[in-house]
């Protein structure tokens, strides 16, 4: 019961990197290959304040997130300029700096060894040794991370990410600042992922450079494709089917030498029979559920001019991602697969 309360805890973890990915990826279009490397700067941050300086987890944890919402600002003030490839290629490159910086300055970091022993968090003094406890508190920063995104992408800013995700000279026609947009919306993102990746390091008591190399970015960004790029319901389901469906087969009873090799296949076929059947994610709207959502609020039927805007934004919210992004993810799982499938094609779940 408790290695699957464990499984709980990671996968809550997880679903909080693929919310804030999700925000940037499937809400605005950037694409963005580096994002473990602001869980792992939110991690080393949080952890290095509590054991050199002994800061508390808590206060460390908003440092940690705040570092990595930094981080972004600066990296992505250049990079996001770029579009398409050359975005996607800046962002790996960027994820592999941290991975190396992380690895090779050893007087900080330790490198390899990593960084033992990272106090837990606590109330009141009382350490927080229950794995029921820590469910609890990963529980809520998803419910604090899902509300915060809610109440974006339903907001006029979030609807300005759509139509920027859409058609990026149009929404420059219209006069929106989009790279204002960018920064804003990509600072964001890191900054729940700084906060996933402090909750990951106090909860382990336990980093190091393994834990955030470039795999556990692909890994995260194909939950957002396997719920569904601009949905968050789908970000839930990505990241609790590809953690805790792998994790189940363990329960089978049957020797680990057929177990680890069958739980990598069945996860790696299940990845891409859905690329190739539904690449729109499990928990896609279509075109016309979401019509008959707003259908009874529409102002456009009685022709004001207010009503054919919103109908112009509206479309825009609802047209389907461009099939040859599909194929880009597809294709970078596939080189995965074939390089390292032992990585490809495993969450890594700490401890």
């Amino acid at each position: 019961m408790e290695y699957f309360l464990h499984i709980l805890v990671v996968a809550g973890i997880y679903i909080i990197l693929t919310l804030s990915l999700n925000l940037i990826v499937g809400y605005t279009g950037l694409a963005a290959l580096g994002h473990i490397a602001f869980a792992c700067v939110g991690a080393y941050t949080s952890s290095l304040l509590a054991l050199n300086y002994g800061i508390s987890p808590w206060v460390g944890l908003i440092l940690g997130a705040c570092a990595a919402s930094a981080l972004a600002l600066v990296i992505g003030f250049p990079s996001l300029r770029l579009k398409g490839d050359y975005l996607a290629l800046a962002t790996f490159g960027f994820g592999v700096i941290v991975y190396s910086v992380s690895k090779n300055w050893a007087a900080l970091t330790r490198g390899s060894m990593g960084l033992p022993g990272i106090p837990k968090f606590s109330f009141f003094g009382f350490e927080l040794q229950s794995v029921w406890v820590y469910l609890i508190l990963v529980t809520a920063f998803v419910s604090i991370t899902a509300f915060v995104i809610n109440r974006i992408v339903d907001s006029p800013f979030g609807r300005a990410l759509k139509s920027i995700r859409e058609d990026e000279v149009a929404s420059l026609s219209i006069g929106k600042n989009v790279n204002r947009y960018k920064l804003i919306v990509f600072a964001i993102g890191a900054f729940f992922a700084g906060i996933a990746g402090s909750l990951c390091a106090h909860y382990i008591t336990f980093i190091d450079p393994s834990s955030f190399t470039m795999m556990e970015s692909i890994a995260v960004l194909l939950m957002v494709v396997f719920g569904g790029m601009g949905s968050i319901r789908g970000s839930f389901v990505g990241a609790l089917i590809l953690v805790i469906l792998p994790e189940m087969l363990r329960f089978l009873g049957m020797p680990s030498s057929v177990a680890a090799p069958l739980r990598q296949m069945i996860y790696g076929l299940l990845l891409i029979v859905l690329m190739i059947k539904r690449p729109q994610g499990i928990c896609f709207q279509d075109r016309k559920h979401i019509h008959g959502r707003y259908r009874k609020e529409s102002p456009w039927k009685q022709g004001s001019g207010e009503g054919v805007f919103g109908r112009i934004i509206l479309s825009w919210d609802l047209a389907r991602f461009k099939k040859t992004v599909q194929k880009n993810i597809l294709t970078i799982f596939t080189v995965g697969a074939i390089l390292r499938p032992e990585n490809c094609f495993t969450i890594g779940l700490p401890g």
